[in-house]
């Protein structure tokens, strides 16, 4: 179980180094003429660009976009595991810049006292999630998948902050 800890100890402390370095200017910087971002709608709450279609090209995400993807997937995963009412994609919002962060560091508190709750029979568990449907995955499958995609959009966050510094 340390062991699951200790990796989700390094994946957030690159997720901190990145998120508490972004300013409200880096999170709807848009890199490139086609992007994902996320936008008001008529009564000013932020949603996501969203596509069920697979695009080609793919829009290239904005911060912005990420950080609302980062609480959608984390908040999704932490529901299946917690067995709480799953939100759909389209309930999760953007709250805005430094919102979002807090929500984020919310969500690694949460995950961490998560993390520290499972016992080897938990982690041996089915879950179906991300996988979707009888996939034979277990609850750690979905551990070490949360890590990876964390890091994952963590480096995408941090890249195109250092590339918007660098293009400056």
């Amino acid at each position: 179980m340390n062991g699951l800890v200790g990796q989700f100890d390094l994946a957030w402390a690159l997720a901190e180094l990145h998120l508490s370095a972004l300013t409200d200017d880096d999170v709807l910087w848009e890199p490139a003429e086609l992007v994902w971002t996320v936008r008001p709608d008529a009564s000013g709450v932020w949603r996501p660009d969203w596509s069920e279609e697979d695009l080609d090209p793919i829009p290239v995400p904005t911060i912005g976009w990420l950080t609302w993807h980062v609480t959608w997937w984390w908040s999704v995963t932490l529901a299946h595991l917690d067995a709480e009412p799953v939100p759909d994609r389209t309930e999760v919002t953007w709250p805005g810049g430094a919102a979002v962060v807090a929500n984020i560091r919310e969500l690694a508190r949460r995950w961490r006292a998560t993390l520290a709750a499972l016992t080897e029979a938990d982690l041996a568990g089915a879950c179906a999630f991300p996988w979707g449907g009888d996939s034979g995955r277990t609850v750690a499958d979905t551990v070490l998948w949360l890590h990876v995609e964390l890091t994952k959009n963590v480096a995408e966050i941090g890249q195109l902050r250092m590339l918007r510094a660098a293009s400056r």
